[in-house]
């Protein structure tokens, strides 16, 4: 078994047409480090939620100029065996180690193709890639980001034409194609690809602008606004403030430390505003800048995070207040959220007596909702994902949700109100919504794995004293590799992360409320279910 793997790693670094790549592997073999090469070449990265991502580091299993190579080929190959030769792909990358390059390597692989490239000018947000797609007219697009993972990873987004992310069977296709690809030093490449002007981001801009029509919230109080906000060491920052100076709002504060792009993301654990700990600083400006509300975006600012009070709201009570706003606005059509989402969005859209569906995990699903006689006109995700304008980008856009929240935020605020007051206002009118998560974070897989194994052979009766029912969404239409447990007030979906190592249970629990004094416990005996639902969730999963 041995010699097969230094075999087969020796054909690799033949194959690899970047010296530094090579020269890990070899030196890897010199020294006979056969464990490290069992993990560089356990097989090739798959297609998780948002297309490859990884650690940078040479081999199959790793993101590296010869997996990329790889990658775009096979994606090129696809787009010709469907009938997209010779058209426009749009590329875009962030300011992650490598990333510059593997665009670039991308860019003269689909040029040797065919196919009209189109480089973005600079590091720029994946939203920005994402409505690239769409307004060239694209029958494709890359974005090299791995969002908000570890410094360590790097990754490669697809889009297909439209601007939407990959859904089966293209998926499965492309890594198909990419499996048929040979060595990558003999991938073909050109030059004489296009690198597009400031045009398309004064575009996006201007699109985003016009789809939330600001003049709906007098000019006075969208100057008024206090925003605080950090690009997380990311590329949001110079695009969220053009946006909301188009808009008529104040400049944002922003947290110094973190305003410019750096890879090594050095003031946070991970550059996750989800993570404990990643949104301290910009807690700590909004406090000492006395914003009205705070905003942070994740590195590639496709997500939004949300700061009010000095508590940091989760997505799905975002997501929320935001369809709510939506609704009191008149805008009809469908309303829609993944499944490992909160409940609320789908009563307040019932209340309102417009459509709301629930899709598989994913934006790449949430951007397929609706129908021709309801489109869909808002879409979120409670991992801090929302599309609050699905015309101007089929994807999850931070840049557009922080115009969102200030245009709400802006609203509240000219009458005495935030958007905390407006959450219990909402918990008044359809009862306390509590949402969390039980997240394990593992460096074997294995354990996700058994975990997944006994829930599906022994899940539990029953969730706070009352009975629940088990659907193995595996077995779905599309099949989703998630567990889902269902009670009168208790709701549970455990699925393995798409994009990270991780095991989720996304927890959820409602309780009545009747007046103020009934808001005050029933957010203590909220609280109370989350911690006992954790607690089941946590045996029932042998964790």
């Amino acid at each position: 078994m041995t010699d097969d793997l230094l075999a087969t790693a020796r054909a690799w670094a033949d194959a690899d047409p970047h010296d530094g790549d090579r020269d890990e592997i070899l030196g890897l073999i010199d020294v006979g480090d056969t464990t490290e090469l069992g993990r560089r070449f356990a097989g090739p990265l798959t297609f998780g939620t948002a297309g490859l991502r990884g650690p940078l580091r040479a081999g199959p299993a790793g993101m590296n100029a010869a997996v990329v190579l790889r990658a775009a080929a096979g994606m090129g190959r696809h787009l010709l065996d469907t009938g997209h030769g010779g058209g426009t792909v749009a590329i875009g990358f962030d300011a992650r180690r490598r990333s510059d390059e593997f665009a670039s390597l991308s860019a003269q692989v689909f040029s040797a193709l065919g196919f009209q490239v189109q480089l973005m000018p600079r590091p720029l947000p994946t939203p920005v890639l994402a409505f690239a797609v769409r307004h060239l007219g694209a029958v494709a697009g890359v974005m090299v980001t791995a969002s908000h993972n570890p410094p360590e990873d790097n990754g490669y987004k697809l889009y297909l034409a439209g601007g939407a992310q990959l859904v089966p069977p293209a998926d499965r296709e492309i890594e198909a194609a990419i499996a048929a690809v040979g060595p990558a030093r003999e991938i073909p490449l050109a030059g004489g690809h296009g690198v597009l002007g400031d045009d398309v981001l004064t575009e996006y801009v201007a699109a985003v602008v016009r789809a939330l029509d600001p003049e709906r919230v007098p000019a006075a109080d969208r100057a008024a606004l206090r925003v605080a906000y950090t690009a997380m060491h990311g590329v949001g920052a110079s695009t969220t403030r053009l946006v909301f100076a188009a808009a008529g709002f104040a400049e944002p504060a922003g947290v110094p430390e973190q305003d410019s792009p750096d890879p090594a993301f050095p003031t946070v654990a991970f550059p996750n505003p989800e993570e404990p700990g990643a949104v301290d600083l910009l807690t700590a400006l909004a406090e000492r800048s006395g914003a009205d509300v705070a905003i942070a975006q994740d590195p590639d600012a496709d997500r939004c995070s949300v700061v009010v009070g000095g508590r940091q709201l989760t997505g799905d009570e975002v997501g929320a207040l935001l369809a709510d706003w939506l609704l009191r606005r008149g805008v009809r059509g469908t309303y829609a959220s993944s499944l490992v989402s909160g409940s609320l969005m789908h009563v307040v859209a019932e209340s309102h007596g417009v459509p709301s569906e629930e899709t598989p995990t994913g934006f790449k699903w949430i951007m397929r909702a609706g129908s021709d006689a309801a489109p869909l006109v808002y879409g979120y995700e409670e991992a801090l994902g929302y599309s609050v304008a699905p015309s101007v980008v089929r994807d999850k856009d931070g840049i557009s949700a922080a115009l969102a929240v200030a245009l709400l935020a802006a609203e509240l605020e000219a009458g005495g109100r935030t958007l905390l007051d407006r959450l219990d206002e909402l918990a008044r009118e359809h009862g306390l919504f509590v949402t969390g998560q039980l997240s394990v974070r593992v460096e074997d897989l294995s354990v996700i794995s058994g975990a997944m194994a006994r829930l599906r052979s022994a899940p539990p009766a029953t969730l706070l004293g009352r009975p629940v029912e088990s659907a193995d969404l595996a077995l779905a239409t599309p099949p989703v590799d998630a567990v889902r447990l269902l009670g009168d007030g208790v709701r549970v979906i455990v699925r393995p992360s798409g994009t990270e190592p991780k095991l989720k249970a996304y927890l959820e629990t409602v309780v009545p409320v009747h007046d103020d004094a009934g808001l005050i416990a029933a957010r203590g005996r909220g609280a109370d279910e989350l911690d006992q639902l954790r607690a089941e969730m946590s045996a029932a999963l042998g964790l």
